[in-house]
């Protein structure tokens, strides 16, 4: 299990990075996180919910994506409430104080999930959340050190040397736990190392003398990681590219922001320029397409889009002739009207949307949850649905694409369109076609190659098989 001095230290990417190197040894390793927080999802293969990061580890591994890798995700609504996914499917709503209660009865579904998998797998590379050292959590805790002791599951501690601090992060770390907590903890890996890694062997042996755990690597910096799907909306900044392609895409960065992983591939690909509107700043008229992306929280971001005054950015960059698309709940802001008489995000309420297109939507409570499949022009596009919610209204006889059903609305002029589809970007002609032109970028191999370059670094800096005989 690798557990993390704190969040975003890099435990997804070494746990993605570890998959691909033993898979290619011709070792079964199978990626699993009891307790997840993202609203970047995507659909598993025996359907249902899962973090993008279990997505991405299950195909470092070369195996099908399932509900059992990641068998608790919370999707935040607002600062106080999340939406509880149990293995795939909604359980509740509720907030901080009653899910810390809850999480005691999901360890028992925690652990068969997890026994699932071991039973099929050489090595089970378990992902931790947060880290240990928020003690203040430990009661009922089902994702860091409550899973290893319950499942006897060694853990090696990741700390990220990139934020400073490293040597106390580990050194205190190893300081607060609990002395059963602390015995599970059998080594250390130092992340995102840059410069000469001499200059870090006395901190590495400081670090190993004070806690007593092995050190087993010192992994530099890889900066493709950053091309890889993120689960943190704090790692947006890291995906504006820099000028040289041929169209400019803005998005809109909204407080809520969803399945943001739907703009890599443009970000990723030369062909496209794409930048983020964040808070305070105005959408850019050297704009072609602007994006309105996915939101766990439609109209609380639909309200931060107006507070900001991008509503009369979208109506004066359609009358420059620009394009505008919307995804998931960006599809829903463009619309009339977005109702939500049950209250599936909180007060019941029914409020006036963009009205960049003639449709409206009703959020009925049952959530669409499933891979799709179907064509824009004759060009075989995939990808899959997340969403609460009806849209129904004249512009949705112009569907964006076709399948078993119409899916999707377009305005008369062709100018805006929304579609429920996630993951449409990583299709290479349709986004070729949308951008403009033909790059001759393939997203997916993109991917793959960034994974084997990731895997080939870890081969170099981390002693694997000391590592793996700890979990012997």
């Amino acid at each position: 299990m690798f557990q993390g001095t704190g969040s975003d230290v890099g435990k997804s990417l070494l746990v993605a990075g570890l998959c691909r190197v033993l898979v290619r040894r011709g070792i079964k390793a199978v990626p699993f996180k009891a307790q997840n927080m993202s609203n970047n999802a995507a659909v598993a293969e025996d359907g249902g919910e899962i973090g993008r990061a279990q997505w991405l580890q299950a195909l470092a591994a070369r195996i099908p994506p399932s509900f059992h890798m990641n068998p608790v995700l919370l999707k935040p609504q607002s600062d106080k409430t999340s939406q509880v996914i149990v293995r795939g499917s909604i359980a509740a709503t509720m907030g901080a104080k009653e899910y810390y209660s809850y999480r005691k009865s999901l360890l028992p579904v925690v652990l068969e999930s997890y026994r699932r998998l071991a039973e099929d797998a050489d090595f089970v590379l378990v992902e931790g959340a947060g880290s240990p050292a928020e003690i203040n959590l430990r009661e009922n805790d089902i994702a860091n050190m409550g899973f290893a002791r319950a499942a006897n599951c060694p853990v090696v501690m990741v700390g990220d040397i990139e934020r400073g601090g490293v040597i106390a992060s580990l050194v205190g770390t190893h300081a607060v736990l609990e002395d059963a907590d602390r015995e599970m903890i059998r080594g250390f890996i130092i992340n995102k190392f840059r410069g000469d890694a001499s200059l870090f062997v006395s901190g590495a042996k400081e670090i190993a003398h004070r806690t007593g755990w092995e050190n087993l690597g010192l992994i530099p910096h890889f900066p493709d990681l950053a091309k890889l799907p993120q689960e943190d909306s704090l790692s947006l900044g890291n995906k504006q590219q820099a000028s040289g392609g041929r169209v400019n895409i803005m998005v809109l960065k909204t407080p809520h922001i969803a399945n943001f992983d739907d703009i890599d591939p443009l970000a990723n690909d030369p062909s496209v320029n794409v930048t983020w509107c964040s808070a305070g700043e105005a959408i850019s008229a050297d704009a072609e397409i602007v994006i309105l992306a996915g939101s766990k929280s439609t109209i609380a971001d639909l309200q931060f889009i107006k507070e900001q005054g991008w509503d009369i950015g979208l109506t004066a960059h359609r009358q420059r002739g620009g394009r505008i698309i919307g995804l998931c709940g960006g599809y829903q802001m463009l619309g009339k009207t977005l109702s939500d008489p049950y209250g599936v995000e909180g007060a019941v309420a029914t409020v006036k949307g963009l009205g960049l297109l003639d449709v409206d939507t009703v959020f009925t409570g049952k959530k669409t949850v499933s891979k799709w499949q179907g064509e824009y022009n004759k060009i075989s596009v995939s990808g899959y649905e997340i969403h609460v919610g009806k849209t129904e209204g004249a512009d949705c006889l112009r569907p964006v694409f076709h399948g078993i059903k119409p899916e999707g609305a377009s305005s008369e002029d062709g100018l805006v369109w929304g579609s429920y589809i996630h993951g449409i970007f990583a299709n290479d002609a349709f986004r070729a076609r949308v951008a403009g032109g033909k790059s001759g970028y393939n997203y997916m191999q993109d991917i793959e190659t960034i994974i084997d370059g990731w895997a080939d670094i870890l081969e170099e800096n981390i002693v694997l098989n000391k590592m793996l005989q700890l979990a012997l």
